[in-house]
């Protein structure tokens, strides 16, 4: 497969950060590879894209970029069983949407188990009852779910929290009312660990849901009087790279870039980040999703 990753590396001071090239990756052995990837369902009928047809590149890039911790969106229970099997070395949280077991789309976490290990982990749903499985409210089309797990990482020895979501298509008040309740949740958690938030946002960097997780702007348009104070929040690739056009990551299965940058890996403050990508892998112009997969190198500061 023609692994084609735009790969954003500045050198300098970031925020207290000193981010090096990958000349110098063999040197940071602690840093964390963190992926944020919708897979598409595999049951949907794409053709030539059908899941059987790019099964094996969507398992090679698990296997090429390797990861400590994956979001994954769209994942169907036998889409995550596969993946488990070509790629050994991951475990995995994740519940199916429907009932929180294993009916419907998981947004899974997978995670290395030789380099991390799980302290919490919990799911709620987008909704006004978040703990009973498979509810939806606010206009959202299909049901929504963030997952969670607060993670050890047995090489620094330090804790962090990892969420996964996938907001809504179609409604503008569900992924605002879906960002906002995340953000409850972070602020909720038991310990005052770093954050990673990934997700397919369904909305680009200009909707107000994005600029709320990202505290350009204080409040959800849906709910100004209810929203949380976000915690800092950066996209780690605008953190290395500004001004980079075009970004987009939905490609509908062409490998187009200029589509809107829904797909993101934010991080608070605790985070430098090393690198950023956004990940152009293909076969002959096969590309393994509809979605091209985001990844972040990312260190504790000091």
């Amino acid at each position: 497969m023609t692994r084609l990753v735009t790969l954003i590396v500045t050198a300098g001071i970031l925020a207290g950060c000193s981010a090096a090239g990958p000349a110098d990756r063999a040197e940071r052995k602690t840093d964390l590879r963190v992926m944020t990837f919708n897979i598409r369902y595999g049951a949907a009928k794409d053709g030539e894209n059908d899941w059987q047809h790019r099964r094996e590149m969507v398992f090679q890039v698990l296997r090429d970029h390797r990861p400590d911790v994956v979001g994954l969106q769209e994942a169907l229970r036998f889409q995550i069983d596969e993946m488990l099997a070509a790629a050994p070395g991951y475990g995995e949280i994740a519940v199916g949407r429907d009932d929180g077991k294993n009916a419907g789309e998981a947004s899974a976490i997978l995670y290395r188990t030789d380099r991390l290990e799980i302290d919490e982990q919990g799911t709620f749903w987008l909704s006004d009852t978040p703990e009973v499985a498979g509810s939806k409210h606010w206009g959202n089309a299909i049901t929504r779910l963030c997952t969670w797990a607060r993670l050890r990482d047995k090489q620094t020895k330090a804790h962090f929290y990892m969420y996964n979501t996938h907001l809504d298509h179609q409604s503008q008040p569900a992924r605002e009312r879906g960002a906002e309740l995340i953000v409850q949740r972070i602020n909720q958690r038991s310990h005052r660990d770093p954050i990673i938030l990934t997700g397919d946002l369904n909305a680009d960097e200009r909707n107000p849901a994005v600029r709320y997780l990202k505290r350009e702007i204080p409040a959800v348009p849906a709910r100004p009087e209810n929203s949380a104070a976000v915690p800092p929040l950066a996209d780690t690739f605008r953190v290395l790279h500004p001004d980079a056009k075009p970004a987009g990551t939905f490609n509908g299965f062409t490998g187009k870039k200029d589509g809107g940058k829904i797909d993101y890996i934010l991080t608070s403050p605790e985070w430098c980040v090393m690198e950023a990508a956004i990940v152009y892998d293909n076969k002959d112009g096969h590309y393994p999703s509809d979605h091209f997969p985001v990844t972040a190198v990312l260190k504790l500061k000091p």
